[in-house]
């Protein structure tokens, strides 16, 4: 099945602004320190010596595969020839370190997910054995490996690819249930469907498709997960398995893959039913899915009612949430996707990385602390990838004559279509600070060939010109300019950027019956809260008055546009809050309140006086 939206190659596009400012520290920092040739740790593991004693591993072995699958693309992006050497070096060692068999990981022989294990008692995640991560850590490695041989154009790793979806093959269909193989009820292993569908892709064989067709089955089969069966049935998110974020996206990612695959429209109603109730029960303002209320594990989403401005955000799940968006874009070619990827990408993607561009928050809060993570955290490698993500998300091409923008913001690019040849584009802006946009549209050819720019939900108001006349705009939708573009043209893009507020409530009913008989529901926690966006940007304060976590807000009801005011700063805008019987509060973008120092608060959400 042939995508709707053909996004743009990592190399034909070049942001700027924030967002280039993200990559340029992601290519500085990560990618060109965290791994530099098979001696740095996160290679290491995979030595002989090493994997022989590994009789308990852990998720470390992901980072190879991760970093492999970023540095390729910021290498095409970038042209470093350094950072190119680098990762042909690893993939080559980590290649040559296959055994016959097709196993690329990092456990001992007894431990490996080839082996049968003794049954243990299945822990609070969903972990039926010691073994929860090896099949993890071999989709990522088959990710990596195939970013290689697609950036490079190198037939031994795609090889090595293909070995391990060979050895999967087997082992599955000999007897071995892949949900014994990971944990959150097999959410951890059944990932393996993403890289078995991208070597179908790929290499066209049939074989791949079928693993992934298998690994769904047995999913199917265990009632405890019951991927597609629940998701059909519209479940909440906090349902399914664990409800574990960052697994049961990817798993939806997988999903949305086989709709690809396949035209199964029973694959796209599943993704479809979880990604909607996603959206509007299970994400920040900012667009990170959340959890951590009330679980023991941070990184589960919580029930769809409830709500906690003290709920954590993993930057892993932001990446899987951009990898969902970012496929149903190319499936469907419809904005509400490529919104989706902007939110998460202007807030709580950017807010989780430091300026160095190599440390990253493991976790981030609406209302709490910047805290940067550890050195073997996951979420330091999944946000270098999510951002590599950004460049071919911004630009698309759907058919022969239509070319799509799907994130606003300053950038260049250059795509090809039949009649117009080479095209190239610019946006020039302040966005996601100012709402004016400047697009220019070079053709190499005369040709008749449709722009469409995608209009934000928030921007009510919105004007396209070219020419003096005016396009139509529906928020939420994309803006279509079809004409005979014959030079360097330019069309203005107006978005209206005023500040807004939002309202959340944290509830608790009790339940009970009357007298008679009758269910009766007593609501006996209520406290209500207040946040501001602007534009794409969710706002935050620090510590208010310097020292206090939280302040209880009284707002006039009378005269709601006097609350906030935009202040114009050097680089970009903040808004300074006026409540009844205080000094106002100044308010700065999520992503760099703090001055984006480790150990600083963001405060998103006030508390309001009861009424």
């Amino acid at each position: 099945m042939k995508p709707a939206m053909q996004l743009a190659s990592c190399g034909a596009v070049r942001l700027h602004g924030v967002l280039g400012e993200a990559l340029d520290a992601n290519h500085r920092g990560r990618l060109s320190s965290f791994i530099v040739d098979e001696t740095s740790p996160a290679i290491a593991l995979f030595d002989p010596a090493t994997v022989r004693i590994n009789l308990s591993g852990d998720w470390y072995g992901e980072h190879a595969g991760k970093w492999l699958y970023a540095a390729a693309k910021a290498d095409v992006r970038t042209g470093d020839a350094e950072l190119r050497s680098r990762v042909l070096r690893v993939a080559d060692h980590l290649v040559r370190l296959q055994d016959d068999q097709g196993y690329l990981g990092n456990y001992a022989p007894e431990r490996r997910f080839t082996h049968k294990q003794a049954p243990k008692a299945v822990s609070w995640d969903g972990a039926p054995s010691v073994r929860t991560w090896d099949i993890w850590t071999h989709s990522y490695l088959m990710l990596g490996l195939l970013e290689v041989h697609r950036q490079f154009a190198t037939p031994m790793h795609l090889d090595a690819a293909c070995r391990i979806a060979d050895l999967c093959w087997r082992t599955l269909s000999g007897g071995m249930d892949i949900t014994d193989l990971g944990n959150h009820h097999g959410m951890s292993a059944t990932v393996l469907m993403e890289p078995a569908l991208e070597l179908y892709f790929t290499t066209g064989q049939k074989r791949y498709l079928d693993l992934a067709l298998l690994i769904l089955e047995q999913a199917e089969a265990n009632p405890r997960l019951a991927l597609l069966t629940q998701a059909l049935a519209s479940a909440d998110a906090s349902e399914i398995a664990t409800g574990k974020a960052y697994q049961l996206l990817w798993n939806m990612l997988c999903v949305a893959k086989l709709y690809r695959a396949t035209s199964d429209a029973r694959y796209f109603a599943a993704v479809d039913n979880v990604w909607r109730n996603v959206r509007e029960h299970h994400l920040t303002l900012g667009g990170g899915p959340w959890g951590g209320v009330g679980h023991r594990s941070r990184e589960v989403f919580n029930p769809a009612a409830v709500f906690s401005p003290t709920g954590y955000v993993e930057t892993c799940s932001t990446f899987a949430w951009i990898e969902l968006n970012r496929e149903l874009l190319s499936s469907t070619g419809t904005a509400q996707y490529a919104e989706e990827i902007e939110r998460s990408a202007y807030n709580d993607l950017l807010g989780a990385q430091a300026p160095d561009g190599e440390n990253w928050c493991y976790y981030s809060f609406a209302n709490g602390r910047r805290v940067y993570t550890t050195y073997w955290r996951c979420c330091k490698s999944s946000g270098a990838m999510a951002l590599e993500e950004l460049p071919s998300a911004a630009y698309g091409v759907i058919g022969d004559s239509v070319i799509s923008m799907n994130l606003l913001g300053p950038s260049e690019a250059t795509l090809s279509l039949p009649r117009a040849g080479t095209v190239r584009l610019e946006q020039r802006t302040s966005y996601p600070f100012d709402g004016g946009v400047e697009i220019r549209v070079v053709p190499e050819r005369h040709a008749v060939f449709t722009l469409q720019v995608r209009i934000p939900t928030w921007a009510r108001g919105a004007q396209l010109r070219i020419d003096g006349k005016s396009a139509a705009c529906t928020p939420g939708e994309y803006a279509s300019i079809r004409r005979e573009w014959r030079g360097d043209e330019v069309i203005a893009l107006a978005l209206p950027m005023q500040a807004r507020t939002h309202r959340r409530t944290h509830r608790n009913v009790q339940e009970s019956r009357a007298p008679d008989g009758e269910p009766i529901a007593q609501e006996v926690v209520h406290f209500d809260y207040l946040a501001i966006s602007r534009g794409p940007l969710v706002y935050a304060a620090g510590l208010i008055d310097g020292y206090k976590i939280d302040e209880t807000l009284r707002l006039d009801p009378r005269a709601e546009e006097q609350w906030l005011e935009t202040v114009s700063t050097g680089d970009g805008a903040e808004i300074r809050l006026h409540p009844l019987g205080r000094a106002p509060i100044m308010f700065s973008p999520y992503y760099r309140a703090g001055g984006r120092r480790d150990r600083t608060w963001r405060l998103t959400w006030m508390s309001l006086a009861p009424e």
